[in-house]
């Protein structure tokens, strides 16, 4: 019977992980250049009712659930007409690169809703965080009043594996070992005046909010049950 609660538990803690995804997607359904998530499980190690350690049987039983990661969908959006002179989109695969001016770290995103922010030596083209937006030659890049100067544009960056990048907050990814070196996209297009709105699918989000609501009370009536039935066993004890 340990097992059986031990089960539902793990159940329960795995929806609720979903259901926090599904909940930031939602929220997240009007930021521009968002990427949905989507929660992925593993099955946890099984083990043999009927049979040693080891044999081949059909008989089995799970232990459970544990959530194995959260994927990223970057597939593409449409796009929204601004008329600015900072805002940008990528038609096509691929992000932007931006750097945090006081770490020098490295960051990219989909979002190209860009300001401009004053430092000692002049304008430069930031995000709403203030990170520092990179040109294809991966410097920053000077404003004047009017624009974006000498014609530098913002670079547009893509990797040979895409799926793993970890997501920072702030609408950000950060590249692993798993992805590869960045390199220039040769196929995408960058569109000034434009922005990208979010990819989340809102009636997809809701349909798995009642789909994870349902699996949900699902396994707490599998706990209720286990429950019931150990306290019949104690009873006869």
């Amino acid at each position: 019977m340990n097992m059986s609660f031990y089960t539902a538990a793990l159940g329960a803690a795995g929806q609720q992980e979903k259901m926090n995804v599904i909940a930031n997607n939602i929220a997240n359904v009007n930021t521009d250049g968002f990427r949905s998530k989507n929660a992925v499980f593993s099955d946890l190690m099984y083990y043999n009712m009927r049979d040693e350690q080891g044999a081949d049987t059909r008989v089995k039983a799970g232990s459970g659930i544990a959530l194995g990661r959260t994927d990223t969908d970057f597939s593409e959006s449409s796009m929204a007409p601004t008329g600015g002179n900072t805002d940008f989109a990528i038609s096509g695969r691929g992000f932007f690169m931006l750097q945090d001016p006081n770490t020098q770290a490295v960051s990219y995103s989909r979002n190209g809703k860009f300001n401009m922010s004053l430092r000692a030596d002049g304008f430069y083209l930031v995000n709403d965080n203030g990170k520092l937006v990179l040109d294809e030659n991966r410097n920053p890049i000077r404003l004047d009043e009017e624009g974006i100067v000498g014609g530098a544009r913002p670079g547009i960056y893509t990797f040979p594996v895409q799926q793993g990048m970890l997501n920072t907050g702030n609408n950000e990814l950060t590249a692993t070992e798993k992805n590869g070196e960045p390199v220039l996209s040769a196929d995408a297009e960058l569109r000034q005046g434009y922005l990208e709105q979010s990819n989340v699918n809102l009636a997809d989000e809701m349909s798995k909010t009642i789909e994870c609501s349902r699996a949900y009370s699902y396994v707490l009536k599998m706990i209720q049950t286990s429950d019931e039935i150990e306290q019949v066993i104690n009873s006869l004890r």
